[in-house]
C-alpha cells in the first residue's frame, strides 16, 4: 500500500476514536513511538497523518508537547454521528439540496449589504485557504453568510446548527491530492465559491443554485479514497 494509502487509514481510525470520545477532548493523541508500533507504519506516515487531522481542526499540536483532540462545538453535536464514509457523502447529498435552494432564494432577496458580507467572506476564504488552522472556519462562514442572505431563518438556523464540522468531516475524507495546502485544488475552490457569489451579486437565481450546486457536487466527486 502507498504511504498515502497508509495515512489515509490512520486519519480514519484516530477520527473514529476521536468522533466516538475513546479518545475525549484535551486528551493526548497516543505518541508518534506508540502510533508506529500500533499500526506498524512509519513516523513519516504518523506525522502525515497527524497533520490531517491538524488540518481539520481535530487536534490541535504543540511543539514538544505533542497532539490534543479539541473539543466539538456542541452546535455540531448532531454531527458527531457522521462517522463512515457513506454518512460523509449522505451529508453532502443533504448540504446539495438544501444549500442549493438557499444560493438561488439569496440571489433573489439579497440586499447590497449582504453581498458584501459575501464578498467579504469570500476574501477572508481566499486569503487564508490555504492555512489549515483557519480555511475550515472560513469556508464555513461564506456559507453561512450566503444562508443570511436567502431571508429565511430556517435556512441561517441549520446551517449555524451544522457549524464547521459539515466541512471539516468532508476534508478528512479527501484524497491528500485535494487538500487546500495543493495550489491547483484551492484555486478550484475559490473559482467555485467566486461563481456562487457573483450570481448572487448579479441577482441570477438559476445561476447561484446552479453553482452551489456544481461546488458542493464537485466536492462529493472528490470523495474518493487515496489511490492504492
Amino acid at each position: 500500500m502507498s504511504r498515502r494509502g497508509l495515512a489515509y487509514d490512520l486519519v480514519e481510525e484516530l477520527k473514529r476514536r476521536i468522533l466516538s470520545g475513546e479518545i475525549a477532548p484535551g486528551e493526548k493523541l497516543p505518541a508518534e513511538n506508540s502510533l508506529v508500533e500500533e499500526f506498524r507504519v512509519s513516523r513519516t506516515v504518523v506525522r502525515e497523518a497527524v497533520s490531517r487531522l491538524q488540518a481539520a481542526g481535530l487536534v490541535e499540536t504543540f511543539q514538544g508537547r505533542g497532539s490534543f483532540v479539541l473539543e466539538v462545538a456542541e452546535r455540531a453535536s448532531g454531527l458527531r454521528e457522521v462517522r463512515s464514509h457513506r454518512d460523509v457523502l449522505e451529508l453532502l447529498d443533504f448540504r446539495i439540496g438544501v444549500e442549493s435552494e438557499a444560493a438561488g432564494l439569496a440571489a433573489q432577496r439579497r440586499t447590497e449589504h449582504q453581498v458584501k458580507a459575501i464578498e467579504r467572506a469570500l476574501d477572508d476564504f481566499k486569503r487564508i485557504g490555504d492555512d489549515p488552522s483557519r480555511s475550515v472556519e472560513a469556508d464555513f462562514a461564506f456559507h453561512l453568510k450566503v444562508a443570511n442572505a436567502s431571508g429565511n431563518r430556517f435556512y441561517t438556523d441549520l446551517i449555524s446548527s451544522l457549524g464547521p464540522m459539515m466541512i471539516m468531516l468532508p476534508r478528512t475524507r479527501l484524497d491528500p491530492a485535494y487538500e487546500m495546502s495543493d495550489a491547483t485544488h484551492l484555486t478550484r475552490v475559490v473559482l467555485e465559491h467566486e461563481n456562487i457569489s457573483a450570481a448572487i451579486a448579479r441577482a441570477d437565481p438559476d445561476a447561484a443554485r446552479a453553482a452551489m450546486r456544481v461546488h458542493l457536487s464537485n466536492t462529493r466527486h472528490r470523495l474518493q479514497p487515496p489511490s492504492i
